[in-house]
């Protein structure tokens, strides 16, 4: 009976070896979940895959890109923050990765995070001349003002939003008032949102401060258009990022740059993972068609990163050998 005990045993362990050699490659994974849609779905994408295909054990921890970067930098943990937009935290990056604390690898938002005046495309499509916001505004009568058609408006962010400060000296800058346009507050990001929605519903004109990736812009077609001059960061930090500045000038939004961020000790133990996550990016329009399913279904982070993986294998298998992904989809 004993060695009929034992050999079971012997059998069991062999059989699981190629897993457990595997899961030992890669090991314990804690994976930054951070509050906002586009980076905690792909904390959930990052989880399925690592686990699925590589058979690591992940953790997804909460997390804010400063509070989470503070920890990662200076407690070694969680070992991957997915989306870090690093702008906000460039030179205490910058000097973490010099000193061998953290690294950075793959922008995972292949277009960055970007900022800028939009109008729906329907709008552009009928009006190839427009493709900078100097046109637009050149055409006051394309834009009418939700409360007043008979004006034109120009859709600003709420009140307390860092864009609504830009907005406001772009605005000046550029003399839109006396091109008949009104700067309007929307109050709200429900407001700003549903100011888009009643365009389209309504296939009237909109001009705006928009940013993607985001729900809104995965499901309602729009154009960024042109500010007619590159980013000038100095100008921005002097003038256009600061309120009720004298004498702005025409400026370019700066594009985010978007990482993923890993620690240093955790690429040293655990390869299999890097490699993935140096080569794991993905457009901001799939994105937003991600976030669009997700805000109509009122789905979680992990149901729309099933539903991700689901629909778009030809963006994230392009990330993997062959034979890891089919493990994912087995997983699936």
């Amino acid at each position: 009976m004993n060695k009929l005990i034992a050999s079971t045993i012997l059998a069991a362990g062999l059989y699981a070896l190629p897993g457990a050699v595997q899961a030992a490659e890669c090991g314990e994974v804690t994976i930054a979940e951070m509050n906002w849609a586009s980076a905690g779905v792909a904390a959930h994408v990052d989880r399925m895959i690592l686990e699925g295909g590589y058979g690591c054990k992940a953790t997804l921890v909460t997390g804010d890109t400063m509070p989470t970067f503070t920890s990662m930098n200076e407690k070694g943990e969680p070992d991957i923050a997915p989306e870090m937009w690093v702008n906000s935290a460039r030179e205490v990056l910058e000097k973490a990765v010099a000193e061998g604390r953290l690294l950075q690898l793959a922008p995972i938002l292949s277009d960055g995070g970007v900022e800028g005046w939009w109008i729906p495309k329907f709008i552009a499509d009928a009006n190839p001349e427009i493709k900078t916001v100097q046109q637009a505004l050149e055409h006051p009568e394309l834009f009418p003002a939700p409360e007043d058609p008979s004006k034109a408006a120009l859709i600003n962010c709420p009140a307390g939003w860092s864009c609504q400060i830009s907005t406001a000296n772009l605005y000046k800058a550029l003399g839109a008032k006396e091109k008949g346009f009104e700067l309007i507050d929307t109050g709200s990001a429900a407001g700003l949102d549903g100011s888009i929605a009643s365009a389209f519903e309504q296939k009237t004109g909109w001009l705006g401060y928009y940013w993607a990736p985001t729900a809104i812009l995965g499901k309602y077609e729009m154009v960024k258009l042109s500010f007619g001059v590159g980013h000038d960061k100095a100008e921005w930090d002097a003038c256009t990022a600061v309120a009720d500045c004298a004498a702005p000038k025409v400026n370019s939004y700066p594009v985010s740059d978007v990482y993923t961020i890993v620690t240093q000790k955790f690429a040293e133990k655990n390869a299999v993972a890097i490699d993935y996550l140096k080569t794991r990016k993905w457009d901001n329009h799939t994105v937003g068609k991600v976030l669009a399913w997700m805000d109509e279904n009122q789905a979680t982070n992990e149901e729309a990163a099933k539903h991700f993986l689901e629909t778009y294998p030809e963006v994230w298998t392009t990330w993997l050998a062959a034979d890891v992904a089919e493990k994912v989809k087995a997983g699936l």
